[in-house]
């Protein structure tokens, strides 16, 4: 019994050794590899980059006062679509006391002058219709009448244009109503009733009433890095993404590329404008942040297959050709590539139309 259970122990033995044995040259040997198999096929393959801005009125206009004063009255809100000529605030004018003075005694002094000359022209027109003067003379008496009477007319407007800043014979077209000068959205009104304004000269900007924009011209404002900046030409199509608009593109053309770019956090940008074709199913505010999907290049229809199959060995590509499926044999074979657009490369010379290449590596999941 003892010699079985002896025996028995050293064939365990044995076939564990064995297994063993077999166990590890099976670890050592290469496992097969299984590729996917790609197809070169025609695509459209577009290169793309991306812009960061925002969208702006083409023309912004700033409202601004024609005399200094109070604000007395505001009659247009922020939002309002006005027409040029409408009137959006009225001025109360603080008069100068200097100019005030001054012209209140120009019109006492026109109106004396008016009245010795009512009274001589009065006097020597019973005289000339008496022929006891000339003709001459009474006309020379008329005329002098006639100019201290437009004097007393234009002193009295002075005086009224420094008090109120409105005149009689002028009254509808009165600086101290602000007009709009362009027709279009208004976007801002920054000021209130009550406060104070500058008028617009040679050597102050002025108060600004409020800011015009026609809000159908609008432009994507943007700015983009040196590296690609010298790939964008005017006239180039892009799409516009709004964050604010959501699934909505919207087309554009490039109209400018600054010629000088501005340094900001250690990079080189230059700013970029484009015209927006504006969507009539959607308002688009100015101000709302917005991407710039520009095209950088295009090839229509085109023999290509997906990049991750090329391989490159110094200045040449190579793709690994499908010689037999099953098993799956290959065979490097050089190609000359074109345009990329990250996931599709354009193929140029080397393969030709339903050509199968190698692809990644079939990775199997483990149970």
């Amino acid at each position: 019994m003892k010699k079985v259970l002896k025996i028995a122990g050293l064939v365990l033995l044995g076939l564990l050794v064995i297994w063993t044995f077999v166990f590890l040259w099976q670890k050592s040997r290469p496992k097969a590899k299984n590729y996917q198999i790609e197809t070169a096929a025609m695509h459209k393959i577009e290169k793309r980059t991306v812009a960061t801005g925002k969208v702006q009125p083409r023309n912004e206009i700033l409202i601004k006062p024609q005399m200094s004063g109070i604000i007395a009255e505001v009659y247009k809100e922020a939002g309002e679509i006005v027409q040029a000529g409408d009137i959006i605030a009225k001025i109360q004018v603080i008069p100068d006391m200097v100019n005030l003075s001054g012209a209140e005694s120009r019109v006492s002094r026109a109106q004396l002058a008016a009245d010795q000359s009512r009274s001589n022209y009065e006097r020597d027109r019973k005289l000339y219709e008496s022929n006891v003067i000339s003709r001459e003379e009474f006309e020379k008496v008329q005329l002098q009448y006639k100019n201290d009477q437009e004097e007393l007319r234009a002193a009295s407007d002075n005086l009224s244009l420094v008090r109120t800043g409105i005149t009689k014979s002028s009254a509808k077209y009165s600086n101290t109503l602000v007009r709009s000068t362009v027709s279009g959205t208004i976007l801002d009104v920054p000021i209130k009733v009550g406060n104070s304004v500058i008028q617009s000269n040679n050597f102050n900007d002025g108060t600004t009433i409020a800011s015009v924009a026609d809000l159908n011209d609008m432009l994507f404002v943007g700015k983009i890095d040196e590296t690609e900046v010298g790939k964008l030409s005017v006239g180039m199509p892009m799409e516009i993404t709004i964050g604010a608009v959501q699934d909505k593109k919207i087309s554009a053309k490039l109209e400018y590329v600054s010629p000088k770019g501005i340094e900001e956090s250690g990079a080189i940008l230059f700013e970029m404008k484009a015209a927006m074709e504006m969507p009539t199913d959607v308002f688009i505010r100015a101000g709302y942040s917005a991407n710039a999907d520009i095209i950088l290049d295009r090839r229509d229809s085109v023999l290509s297959i997906t990049e991750s199959c090329i391989e490159f060995s110094n200045d040449s590509a190579f793709v690994y050709a499908v010689k037999n499926e099953k098993p799956q044999e290959f065979e490097r074979k050089n190609v000359k590539v074109g345009l990329s657009d990250g996931i599709n490369i354009e193929i140029v010379e080397g393969l030709k139309l339903n050509d199968k290449v190698r692809g990644n590596e079939i990775i199997e999941k483990k149970k």
